[in-house]
């Protein structure tokens, strides 16, 4: 069915189409007809961060930033899902028009900002689902926060976020509020995530349950920030690391309509890069820390590499716009047949 329904939605602004699509997939749960858009996969049972996920193929976050559509996009077959980015209080992004395709290159662009309806509105929407599987919420902040009070929204999001979420993501990778990256550097990083951290282990005691706290890094890193990035890792003893975030080169897609526009590229262009990081900070973590691979999963080939880079789990997010809810099946059974090779 998506077949036939994308030439129509790719005729639409692509944020747009973005909320149609959404309320589509909505109306497809609620009348029982989600099986046109995706046959469920079989289970690819996965034991990653303490937690067992149905398979390890996850809804990357940006396309449910309010947590309103949770159980629609999990009955498509998704292992895990993480919604978000949410901020401590509503913001309504940037300027339109902010987000935009190009097709030929199974790319997007946006610039979207962290729109979204306010932390304590998620939590009202996760809390109203019926989903009972892996739920990861991605915090982040708000854009008139400066970056020396940050961890203040970080903190405050991840004390509403803690009882719902399965896992937590910290979001400081996103090239789309001004100076958010700039959290990356390596000491500011360290006293960042030491904070959270702690916080993180009050939170447990207090709910009598440990939640895992990942970080979300960009793929615009040097070697020497890379290392650094890892070194804060191993000493602050966080739970997991997801490679990566969108780029702002544009290299891959030079020429192209819209390649100026400024914001964060995903999709197809962004695969080899985002796969590279990846692989190059599972040699520095040596094992140590789990590793979630998202960027330019398009088919199922692509998870399958993630894997051999090091991820023990993947998402995708840019992949479901010009693939559609077959992706989700596709890439489970990539893996298995991975799986079986590796143990055959």
């Amino acid at each position: 069915m998506y077949a036939l329904a994308r030439p129509f939605l790719f005729c639409l602004d692509a944020e747009r189409a973005h909320d149609l699509a959404l309320a589509s997939i909505e109306a497809a749960y609620r009348t029982g007809l989600n099986p046109l858009l995706a046959l469920k996969p079989e289970s690819l049972p996965t034991r990653v961060l303490g937690i067992d996920f149905a398979n390890p193929v996850g809804l990357a976050a940006g396309l449910d930033k309010n947590g309103a559509y949770v159980d629609a996009l999990a009955a498509l077959g998704f292992g895990f899902i993480e919604v978000g980015t949410t901020t401590p209080r509503a913001q309504a992004g940037n300027p339109k028009p902010r987000m935009f395709r190009l097709p030929e290159y199974e790319a997007v662009i946006n610039r979207l900002g962290f729109n979204n309806g306010g932390v304590d509105a998620l939590v009202r929407n996760v809390e109203r689902a019926k989903f009972d599987g892996v739920l990861g919420i991605n915090i982040g902040k708000n854009k008139d926060t400066p970056n020396e009070r940050a961890v203040d929204d970080y903190l405050h999001c991840l004390e509403r976020v803690y009882a719902r979420a399965s896992y937590i993501t910290v979001n400081i990778s996103s090239p789309n509020t001004q100076g958010l990256r700039d959290l990356q550097e390596e000491e500011t990083l360290k006293r960042f995530i030491g904070t959270l951290r702690e916080r993180q282990e009050q939170l447990a005691a207090r709910h009598g349950a440990r939640k895992p706290m990942l970080l979300k890094i960009a793929p615009d890193l040097s070697d020497g920030e890379l290392d650094g990035i890892a070194g804060v890792l191993l000493a602050t003893k966080i739970d997991g690391l997801i490679c990566t975030n969108t780029t702002i080169a544009r290299d891959a897609v030079a020429g192209a309509r819209f390649a100026d526009e400024a914001g964060g590229l995903s999709g197809k262009p962004l695969r080899n890069r985002a796969t590279a990081v990846l692989h190059g900070m599972a040699q520095r973590l040596g094992g140590k820390v789990p590793l979630v691979g998202v960027g330019g999963i398009t088919r199922g080939a692509d998870a399958a590499e993630k894997f051999a880079a090091g991820a023990s789990l993947v998402q995708f997010y840019s992949g479901l716009v010009f693939r559609g809810p077959a992706l989700i099946g596709e890439c489970v059974e990539a893996l298995r047949a991975g799986r079986k090779r590796m143990a055959a």
